[in-house]
């Protein structure tokens, strides 16, 4: 009966989050995060979202925004699992990903968070720029908590100041 409750509770509070994001003439609404990440609020607004509550999962969909400290994703589809706090355990999101993270734009097909190990991996076509600088790679990992970008693949463009030596 508990574990009823709990998932009764957490569909009526994911369900609560996703209407709330829905409501107004255009303008999203602020509502509680959806979720927390070891104790970092995850805000999302979406034009649609479904739950499955017995697998855990959720998807949002439509100009999806998702913010988790620094950084922002934009995309038109995120798919997240979560368990019975809720609690994200991961999140994908994909068919066209652009985000920021300390000043860094990236673009990239599709990025996946790792909540326990706090990791943002981008696949797919990425592109990181920062002011006049550039890199694409064919993949790309974030320590959200380091702020450490690794690169596989790259190639770029860095500029580089003539007056420093």
């Amino acid at each position: 009966m508990a574990r009823f409750q709990q998932k009764l509770g957490l569909l009526a509070a994911v369900a609560l989050a996703g209407a709330l994001a829905l409501l107004g003439d255009g303008l999203t609404a602020r509502a509680a995060p959806i979720a927390v990440i070891e104790g970092e609020a995850l805000d999302v607004s979406a034009e649609h979202l479904d739950v499955d509550v017995e697998r855990g999962t959720a998807t949002l969909r439509g100009n999806v925004v998702a913010r988790l400290g620094e950084l922002e994703v934009r995309c038109p589809t995120i798919e997240l699992s979560y368990d019975e706090s809720p609690r994200v355990k991961w999140a994908r999101a994909k068919d066209g990903v652009s985000a920021r993270f300390k000043g860094i734009e990236a673009t990239s097909t599709s990025a996946e968070l790792d909540a326990k190990s706090r990791t943002v991996t981008l696949t797919g076509g990425v592109r990181l720029a920062r002011g006049r600088g550039w890199v694409t790679a064919e993949q790309a990992t974030v320590d959200i908590a380091s702020g450490k970008v690794s690169l596989r693949e790259v190639k770029g463009s860095l500029p580089v100041d003539p007056t420093h030596h």
